[in-house]
């Protein structure tokens, strides 16, 4: 009898999981699983780098809470640790943040150089009845509306919305289903939203820890990757009113080849990724400006959906970057100047506290300060921070320039402005930026037919994991949501007769709830 195979289009973590759970639960062979990858790496948006010149490189970095991602800690503590084998990931981590315990002391900073107190969330009892009101409607009320068509324009200069802003990059106009979504999954963090304390950080960045650990168990037990190769086209047939992948188009190191796929083979597509068509910059360059047409990131779904609406919408997500875009920006310090100048100012020391937001910053820059080393193997004379701006088009305060142009040395002078730091700490360090134009594209407002379910009904062999499928009651923008969606589909592709874990309902603890409340008025 000839067995299951299965090919994964993308090696992102939605991937990577989801061969994990056919291994796990499904019992499949490795060798009879492909994951099929553009990049050199594995890793997709979780990806981390050392660049020719000594300096890092992150995109961006996902916070973790032991109090939520269900799915993400059940997989994990099954995972080995590559610094210790005999802990799973999942202990390693925990084991990590009990040692360095959480809690900013500089949340906010204002245009005075000032640490803001933020023990009150500064609501008005307006704000307070807008917040309620919107927290409580259902999904189909909201719609497609906007933050903003909920909240008014004086809520978005309290104490409140600058940390929930920052902490999880909403704009205000963004979804408000999306922005409820996360006030019920993360009620629990509402009350100590100014600390930070619930956050949970990984030993090293997420490649590190969290992607290298899944690929070793991966590769030893022989799952195929293909790096280096783009799925070009996905060809289809209709059997029995259930859409069935008969073949995969490849381009190979330009080399194109045909895959020939089985009606009971699996085909998981990451449908969409929020770091499609991302570019990095320079100390001298600012980062070039790319879209959907040079990635050509965004085809596969589109052809998928097209006269089929089970399958989704991507317009919504993928049509106005100006609305979905922002940058970040890794530095690489080699002297320990900048670390110990930030040390004095926020009182904390590196990893222990969260970020660091500018409020009154043009661009609504924010820092964190990472433990220190930040990847496996970094030198010890060198340290490196991660940061990012939600407003990308507006003029510096301290370099005048919009973001999207400026170059690494110009964030390191818009940020010592802002911090009164002499440019001087920064001697000998190296500022990479980096342009996401889709990094909040699963935010946009949207229909709740736009995202597919991980199986469309009409679907015979084809899954969709991403950050633009509809999972239930869970949040976009987080790792866990990958994960969510590949047990989903994998469970459901193979039949698998286990319960995946629920959602642990925080905003129905009467707890959470009286905390919430209580902080809400101060």
């Amino acid at each position: 009898m000839t067995k299951i195979k299965a090919y994964c289009i993308g090696g992102g973590i939605g991937s990577l999981t989801a061969a994990a759970f056919m291994i796990r639960d499904g019992g499949m062979d490795g060798d009879q699983i492909t994951i099929f990858e553009k990049l050199p790496t594995q890793g997709g948006s979780l990806d981390g780098k050392r660049l020719e010149d000594g300096s890092y490189s992150l995109r961006g970095g996902r916070m973790l809470t032991t109090d939520h991602y269900e799915c993400l800690w059940g997989l994990y503590e099954h995972i080995p640790s590559l610094n210790n084998p005999n802990l799973s990931v999942k202990e390693e981590i925990i084991a990590f943040n009990k040692k360095h315990i959480p809690h900013s002391q500089a949340r906010l900073v204002d245009e005075n150089r000032h640490i803001v107190d933020v023990s009150s969330m500064t609501f008005t009892m307006k704000d307070r009845l807008e917040l309620l009101k919107l927290t409580e409607a259902s999904e189909e009320k909201l719609g497609t509306s906007k933050i903003s068509d909920w909240l008014s324009k004086e809520f978005f200069d309290s104490n409140f919305w600058y940390m929930w802003q920052t902490t999880f990059a909403f704009q205000t106009w963004h979804s408000a289903v999306e922005f409820k979504r996360y006030l019920h999954r993360f009620m629990n963090e509402f009350p100590r939203i100014e600390t930070l304390a619930g956050v949970k950080r990984t030993i090293y960045n997420q490649y590190d820890s969290l992607v290298l650990p899944l690929l070793k168990w991966l590769k030893d037990r022989n799952v195929n990757f293909q790096a280096n190769t783009t799925v070009t086209d996905i060809d289809t047939i209709d059997i029995d009113g259930k859409v069935t992948v008969t073949s995969l188009t490849l381009l190979n190191n330009g080399e194109k080849q045909t895959v020939s796929v089985e009606s009971d083979d699996i085909v998981i597509l990451q449908n969409g990724s929020m770091t499609d068509a991302s570019s990095l910059g320079s100390m001298t360059t600012a980062p070039p400006h790319k879209t959907k047409e040079d990635s050509q990131g965004w085809k596969l779904w589109e052809k998928l959906a097209d006269g089929r609406p089970e399958f989704g919408n991507p317009k919504p997500f993928n049509s106005s970057i100006p609305e979905s875009f922002w940058e970040s920006f890794t530095v690489t310090c080699r002297t320990p100047d900048f670390f110990n100048k930030m040390t004095e100012f926020s009182g904390n020391q590196p990893g222990t506290g969260g970020l660091v937001t500018f409020k009154d910053s043009n661009w609504l820059m924010s820092i964190v300060i990472y433990h220190q080393p930040h990847f496996i193997n970094q030198p010890e004379e060198l340290q490196v921070f991660w940061g990012y701006a939600l407003h990308g088009d507006q003029v510096g305060n301290f370099v005048p320039k919009t973001l999207v142009e400026c170059n690494g040395d110009d964030i390191l002078t818009e940020l010592c402005g802002h911090l009164n730091f002499d440019k001087a700490v920064f001697d000998k360090a190296t500022c990479i930026p980096c342009r996401m134009p889709y990094i909040t594209s699963m935010f946009m407002p949207r229909a709740y037919t736009d995202r597919p379910k991980p199986v469309p009904e009409t679907s015979k062999n084809l899954a969709m994991v991403s950050q633009f499928v509809e999972l239930k009651d869970d949040v976009v923008f987080t790792v866990e949501f990958s994960i969510r969606a590949a047990q989903t589909a994998v469970y459901q592709l193979l039949n698998i007769d286990k319960e995946i874990p629920k959602i642990t309902r925080h905003d129905k603890s009467p707890k959470v709830l009286i905390d919430s409340v209580i902080k809400a008025f101060k």
